[in-house]
């Protein structure tokens, strides 16, 4: 399967990327066509506060007109920065993405979108627990209660935890560096794994992205990042096809490459 996905990748993705649209839509307060690297704009000027708020007005708009085929990205940076253009087709998106999010910041603000009706919600979350220090124990007890809170006030949606993406050793080039050259890229698979335990005692799906960005030595691949925690177009690109791939799969986690390693 990664090889599949890769091939793809390297075959359609820069026309993908730089030559074609696509019919995805992404709930939108101002209604306006977003631009394929999205723009915080006055974003970037808010405080954590102050992006919530955003984040529920956008919540509400698409909780009093219900967008047909919701899905939600819930997460940090990375899934902030996934370009609108490139998110899979014949869906509706609401991004409630936060720079800087950690598990717990995520799980406060679960509520935020308590009135949607989505029919597939997407976690990746952890990488910013890491840089801080926390703990595999707190951010493994997040992510359960994470869980148990979408699968109670969400019963009818896929709840989709993805996994934890690498970073890019020495070769980083992110304000943080010495941050990240303090985590083992091994540490953060080893978490992967039991995160992938707990969704399978949970009954929710598993999306095993960590091996479609690692390299053979474990590093978040150079040409899919940006500074070695940051997503390149490439990078999103592959994320598309994995998407594209195990949506069309149902994101079984007992078929091959979903739940487990591909």
């Amino acid at each position: 399967m990664l090889a599949v996905i890769l091939l793809i990748w390297r075959q359609q993705g820069l026309t993908a990327f730089f030559g074609t649209t696509v019919s995805s839509a992404q709930v939108n307060l101002n209604g306006k066509t977003q631009a394929t690297t999205p723009e915080l704009g006055p974003r970037h000027k808010l405080n954590y506060q102050q992006w919530v708020d955003v984040l529920k007005q956008e919540a509400n708009v698409a909780a009093e007109k219900p967008p047909q085929h919701l899905s939600i990205l819930a997460g940090d940076s990375l899934s902030l920065w996934f370009p609108p253009n490139l998110l899979p087709e014949d869906k509706n998106w609401l991004n409630q993405g936060i720079s800087g999010e950690t598990s717990n910041g995520l799980l406060q603000r679960l509520n935020v979108f308590d009135r949607t009706q989505p029919e597939v919600i997407l976690v990746m979350i952890g990488i910013n627990d890491l840089i801080r220090g926390v703990s595999d124990e707190a951010i493994l007890d997040n992510q359960r209660q994470i869980i148990n809170y979408l699968r109670k006030i969400h019963p009818q949606a896929q709840i989709v935890v993805q996994s934890i993406l690498p970073h890019g050793g020495e070769e980083s080039t992110w304000e943080g560096r010495a941050k990240l050259l303090a985590i083992p890229n091994s540490r953060i698979r080893q978490l992967n794994e039991q995160l992938q335990n707990i969704t399978l005692k949970k009954d929710v799906k598993f999306l095993d992205l960590h091996p479609l960005f690692a390299d053979q030595q474990g590093n978040l691949r150079r040409e899919l990042t940006t500074d070695g925690l940051h997503l390149s177009p490439q990078g999103y690109l592959v994320w598309r096809t994995a998407l594209q791939i195990y949506g069309q799969m149902d994101f079984n986690p007992r078929d091959k490459g979903v739940g487990g390693r591909v």
